[in-house]
């Protein structure tokens, strides 16, 4: 059985971030989906119900007349016997008023943004009034949306685990990663490319990892590298950040920063973060 959840509410009032926090949570999620194929989708998620074991649609003003035909739809659900939670997303008038000041952004129903918010109104108030939860974004943050979703979903995961976070290790002859939120240069740790029988082989060998870990001055530096690592964050988890990526460089990507990448995972997966490690020049022979 799936877990469903229908996103809607006025525009501006914060479905496409609620969308965003639950693909985080690992849902799959639908933004303005048509509701004519809504029950076709549905039977595409029955009949793959471990890939789409927690989905979330979102339906809003954006339907158009086909937006008259939801409470059939939800007669289909019931016929089906698919569990369901509607949530309404809304906020003050004045609130999404500035907020569409902010994002200078125009209003779907296509009037001026006072039209369109009295008009959206009156056209969402036959979701409004089947809507399990309503949620009133006007003055939460978006780590308190967070919050509150998690709790209306049911999820129960730490902020340690709500953190995606990759540690790349790179080569800085071949360019610095684009993606990259933290970037740190291990170029200073003698390097063991100059070292008769280590120039083939990675960081992810023996003879390479011993090699580095008797330099001095990586112990020291992974000390203080690892626990600053550690310090920030929570840091970011309170930003509500969800992904990061920490790049660790050095010439050709093959050894030390291979090494300190492996060896930052491991710290971070002890420290009950969720990690994904990537060596993206590991495989390059050219230097």
């Amino acid at each position: 059985m799936i877990k469903l959840y229908i996103i809607s509410g006025m525009s501006g009032a914060g479905k496409s971030q609620a969308l965003k926090i639950f693909e985080d949570f690992g849902f799959v999620c639908v933004d303005n989906i048509p509701i004519q194929i809504v029950a076709d989708f549905i039977d595409i998620c029955l009949k793959d119900s471990i890939r789409y074991k927690n989905v979330a649609i979102s339906v809003d003003s954006r339907a158009g007349k086909s937006l008259t035909s939801f409470k059939d739809l939800l007669i289909v659900f019931k016929k089906k016997n698919i569990g369901y939670k509607i949530i309404f997303f809304n906020a003050t008038d004045s609130v999404l008023l500035r907020r569409y000041s902010e994002t200078r952004r125009r209003h779907p129903l296509g009037k001026s943004v006072s039209e369109g918010i009295k008009l959206e109104r009156k056209i969402m108030d036959r979701i409004f009034t089947v809507a399990d939860e309503i949620i009133d974004t006007s003055d939460l943050t978006i780590g308190e949306l967070k919050k509150v979703i998690s709790m209306l979903a049911d999820i129960c995961q730490s902020g340690k685990q709500y953190l995606n976070t990759s540690i790349l290790s790179f080569g800085y002859k071949y360019g610095l990663p684009n993606d990259a939120d933290i970037v740190y240069d291990v170029r200073f740790i003698t390097n063991p490319n100059y070292v008769h029988g280590l120039k083939f082989k990675t960081g992810r060998d023996e003879a390479v990892r011993k090699y580095i870990e008797k330099q001095k001055e990586f112990s020291v530096f992974f000390n203080i590298f690892s626990k600053l690592i550690e310090t920030t964050l929570p840091g970011y988890i309170k930003e509500s950040k969800s992904h990061l990526t920490i790049a660790i460089g050095c010439t050709g990507g093959q050894h030390r920063s291979v090494f300190t990448a492996e060896k930052l995972a491991g710290f971070l997966k002890s420290k009950k973060y969720k990690v994904k490690l990537n060596h993206r020049d590991i495989l390059r022979h050219d230097n």
